[in-house]
């Protein structure tokens, strides 16, 4: 079998990897203990995120016309990459978090929902809360001014109610 051959289920299953993907993230982990990669492997995975070492030239080949295709540019030494289907900024997150502890984990540059960025606009997108919170946040304001007039109305109730001439010139 020829070395083409070989390779080409590999570039096959990157392509499917990124295939729908929100988010491709690539981090040079040169440095790392085997300690620092496992436990960063295991915070990947229950975040729901795929990790995985490609060589570079296979990935090139699979990024090629996809909206994955500028991160070619930083297909230099060891790469790993960081694959999301659900959550566009949980790997850049996740891995500056991680960062912060292991500073030998470098984050080379990123895709989300299609747009390049950087080392500097990756460590932008990892202050991005998660979706979930995002939601808590919009739905706590949407709740507060109705909380809020509750009170109020409970207020008035536990009083005994508003005197008249209130009750008129608020209903106008």
């Amino acid at each position: 079998m020829a070395k083409v051959e070989l390779k080409q289920p590999i570039v096959q299953e990157i392509s499917e990897a990124i295939n729908g993907a929100q988010s491709v993230v690539v981090v040079d982990y040169r440095g790392l203990t085997v300690a620092e990669d496992t436990e960063l492997r295991k915070k990947l995975r229950e975040a729901g995120i795929s990790y995985k070492v490609y060589k570079n030239t296979l990935v090139s080949r699979a990024v090629e016309g996809t909206e994955f295709e500028s991160l070619r540019e930083v297909l230099e030494g060891p790469s790993a990459f960081a694959i999301s289907t659900d959550d566009a900024t949980a790997p850049a997150r996740v891995l500056a978090e991680f960062a912060k502890k292991a500073p030998k984990l470098e984050i080379k540059a990123g895709v989300v929902e299609g747009t390049y960025y950087d080392a500097k606009g990756m460590e932008a997108i990892s202050s991005i809360p998660s979706r979930e919170v995002l939601l808590g946040r919009l739905l706590g304001s949407m709740q507060s001014p109705i909380t809020n007039f509750a009170r109020v109305l409970n207020q008035i109730a536990e009083k005994g109610g508003a005197p008249a001439e209130t009750a008129e010139t608020t209903a106008e």
